[in-house]
């Protein structure tokens, strides 16, 4: 009886294989992926043949044509809106990347003095100052010793190139400058703190007071980009420029520190004289007085309708500071002290 049965299952399943070819690969495909003669195995002692009840079961049970469970529509449905809400998060937060909370390093949110969200990455309200206005811009060291004079003669030399490519182009020829004058600051702080872990000796605050001026001069270097688009070219001079004189500093400040400080007080006069001139053709007209950019506006603390001669006024105090900081370092070396036997003139924009 068992034998008639396995034979007449056989003959069924070869004509639905038939019938399954007739309708295409793709049924074939379908029936030979849920069928596995396996199952079909009859027990010799006397069990009854795969009931249709179980067959259909079987069929319906194999994983590629799986009909999906309420417990899979659910869980999909969570992860579309998990991601719905995570698009439209990022929406949010803009092009500002979102990083997991578990680093705990997240910013808390700052906000002006106004109460209004603040909108600067690059510097904090507690970075921003009203410049000192009342600073004297003509002083000037005079070359006494050989080392002043030569800091003197070779800053002199290196304004001939820069007045024969910018010309009366001051809004250029600024943007040069900062990219220039940003390093100075940077170097010395850097070979002081190292120093300092070297030796294992306090500073005298002049490892933060030369990073501050570092980071004065950059954010002048923000504010003159906003106002002149450089061209193609003269982004390409100030690589140049930028990894001809970080090196060439680098190395003059581990021989000189007395001339190194030097070279940049007299680099600063220098840049007080050309933002004097920057302002008289504003003055004059030849050059647009616009709106001041809204990074100046907030960093000097300038009112809501400051113009560009505002800003360079600022800037060419700045200048002025640096040039006092720098000759005073110079100073100090020159008396054949350290700098950390001098107060620092921390926060001396």
């Amino acid at each position: 009886m068992n034998r008639l049965l396995t034979r007449s299952l056989l003959i069924r399943t070869s004509s639905a294989v038939i019938s399954a070819a007739k309708g295409g690969e793709k049924s074939v495909g379908k029936f030979i992926v849920g069928f596995q003669p396996d199952v079909f195995q009859f027990q010799r002692q006397g069990t009854a043949a795969l009931s249709v009840t179980e067959w259909r079961r079987y069929m319906s049970s194999t994983p590629e044509y799986k009909k999906s469970t309420p417990a899979t529509d659910v869980s999909e449905r969570e992860s579309k809106e998990k991601s719905t809400a995570v698009d439209e998060k990022t929406k949010k937060e803009g092009n500002r990347a979102v990083v997991p909370s578990y680093w705990a390093v997240s910013r808390p949110e700052i906000t002006a003095d106004d109460g209004t969200k603040w909108r600067w990455n690059c510097f904090m309200p507690w970075d921003t100052y009203e410049a000192d206005l009342s600073i004297d811009l003509s002083k000037h060291h005079k070359p006494t010793t050989l080392l002043d004079k030569i800091a003197y003669r070779t800053v002199k030399l290196l304004r001939i190139p820069t007045d024969i490519f910018f010309r009366r182009r001051y809004g250029c020829r600024a943007m040069m400058l900062e990219t220039v004058a940003a390093v100075p600051g940077m170097v010395g702080g850097m070979l002081l703190h190292l120093k300092s872990l070297r030796r294992f000796e306090q500073s005298g605050g002049w490892i933060k007071a030369l990073l501050e001026e570092a980071e004065n001069e950059r954010m002048h270097l923000m504010t003159m980009v906003e106002l002149v688009k450089p061209k193609w070219y003269e982004r390409l001079l100030v690589i140049t420029v930028q990894g001809v004189f970080f090196n060439v500093y680098f190395v003059l400040y581990l021989m000189s520190p007395k001339l190194a400080h030097r070279v940049v007080g007299y680099l600063e006069e220098e840049a007080i004289h050309s933002y004097t001139e920057y302002l008289k053709d504003i003055e004059s007209g030849a050059i647009e007085n616009v709106r001041a950019p809204a990074i100046a506006i907030d960093y000097w603390r300038l009112p809501k309708d400051a113009t560009l001669k505002d800003v360079i006024t600022v800037i060419r105090a700045d200048e002025a500071h640096h040039r006092d900081v720098n000759h005073f370092a110079s100073d100090v070396h020159f008396q054949g002290k350290k700098l950390k036997e001098a107060p620092a003139p921390i926060g001396y924009h």
